[in-house]
């Protein structure tokens, strides 16, 4: 590891004025306001009229993952309330794709909310209909010291369903609310159901919806298609790691959370066609596909002979930062990638990410970001420090003078790298 340097936290705080932080998403979506930033320039436009903003090469990449009703509440029969938010599946599999069908039991890490007030072999339960038919769900103690939580349902109408067993992503569609960043403060109302989805999300397992997409609209999507943009998907499941406080001076040493990311092969191959011309759609995309660089770097590195489905796909927090004596280009890293798949075979590579993107990361696949306006002193707001350079102040402050609303159903930007060095 080289001698990394300290990034005193204070140096990326802002003043964020209570009033700035929009509580609820405008309609219709894609009338938001949008900043352009690009060498040193600032302009203004509203989020509909994005794709004249983007050259006719840029290949845009989205998160695709669906926000889970993660928060469920149980009640003793004192009428003691137990909140259970749900984190990161742990049994049958890690893989939250594969838990979100399972049909009969699975176990999450979760926060638990009024826990001294849940004893170790006490089972919870409620009863709710799906499908016409009446269920009811336990939930116990799988691990109290790690907050490991087993859900299991069952029919009440005897000991055999008398219709297809509901999958988990079924029971907490029913039994769930949908989990609000903390600095709204508010509760989900019934129009956040939607309005915290984007319109495009597709693959169940995110705790926090990735925000830079609540802006697209099917219009947005036609104006791209009709200037010749071309768009592609990944999956990182959004985790509540992403609210966590940076609470240290140096944050460096702030602890990341990891994170689900998954890639399908015929994305690799799309960003393998549009090198280097990729425009991240969120920081969650952003994050994903630099860590899909370091995917990479690590199978060329380790001269792989037969599959694997571990260390080689999870990337740690400061893997970036090692010193090396080279490194791949995009090009060859996204091709070893690519290989591997092909070889074993593999449709999708599932995989872990902590990667801390901060001011002296050099990127590696994305020119491009859209993105809302994030948090002082928080990791994001980290990662558009390094992306965009110092004036990173100034699109801030711009921002704020010219009435933008902030944070998760906030209004937009179109940030282009600072270096505009591609491999």
């Amino acid at each position: 590891m080289q001698n990394l340097p300290e990034i005193p936290l204070a140096d990326y705080q802002y003043d964020l004025p209570d009033e700035r932080i929009a509580r609820f998403p405008v309609e219709p979506r894609d009338t938001s306001k949008l900043l352009i930033y690009e060498n040193g320039t600032i302009k203004h436009d509203r989020f509909y009229a994005l794709p004249e903003h983007l050259p006719n090469n840029a290949f845009l990449v989205f998160n695709d993952t669906k926000v889970i009703p993660a928060r469920v509440f149980f009640y003793k029969s004192s009428g003691a309330m137990i909140e259970v938010f749900l984190l990161h599946p742990e049994m049958p599999s890690r893989i939250i794709n594969d838990v979100m069908q399972q049909t009969h039991f699975c176990v999450w890490s979760c926060m638990v909310g009024n826990k001294k007030r849940w004893k170790a072999g006490e089972v919870l339960t409620t009863e709710l209909r799906i499908n016409n038919y009446e269920l009811r769900i336990n939930a116990e103690w799988a691990d109290v010291e790690n907050n490991w939580v087993k859900f299991s349902w069952e029919s009440t109408s005897g000991t055999s369903y008398p219709f297809q067993p509901p999958s988990f992503a079924e029971v907490i569609r029913a039994l769930g609310e949908i989990p609000l960043p903390p600095y709204l403060g508010r509760s989900a109302d019934a129009h956040d159901a939607d309005t915290y989805q984007t319109v495009y999300s597709k693959v169940e397992g995110a705790v926090a919806a990735p925000t830079a997409g609540l802006h697209f609209t099917d219009g947005v999507f036609r104006k791209l298609t009709e200037k010749g943009i071309r768009h592609d998907f990944v999956t990182l499941h959004v985790g509540a790691g992403t609210f966590q406080p940076v609470k240290v001076l140096n944050a460096v040493e702030h602890t990341m959370h990891s994170e689900q990311v998954v890639f399908k092969r015929s994305l690799v191959q799309h960003l393998l066609e549009n090198l280097p011309d990729i425009v991240a759609v969120g920081t969650t995309s952003m994050r994903s596909l630099e860590s899909l660089y370091w995917i990479g770097t690590k199978l060329l590195m380790s001269s792989l002979k037969q599959r694997t489905d571990g260390e080689h796909f999870f990337i740690e927090k400061l893997m970036p930062y090692q010193a090396y004596n080279s490194l791949p280009t995009a090009k060859e890293s996204l091709e070893a990638v690519l290989k591997y798949m092909s070889a074993y075979p593999l449709d999708e590579l599932v995989g872990e990410t902590e990667i801390m993107i901060f001011p002296g990361y050099e990127f590696k696949i994305c020119q491009g970001l859209i993105t809302n306006y994030h948090q002082p002193g928080s990791t994001l707001m980290l990662l558009v420090a390094a992306f965009i350079g110092p004036q990173w102040r100034t699109v801030y402050q711009v921002a704020l003078d010219s009435d933008y609303r902030f944070l998760s159903y906030g209004d937009s930007s179109l940030l282009w790298r600072a270096d505009g060095v591609f491999n």
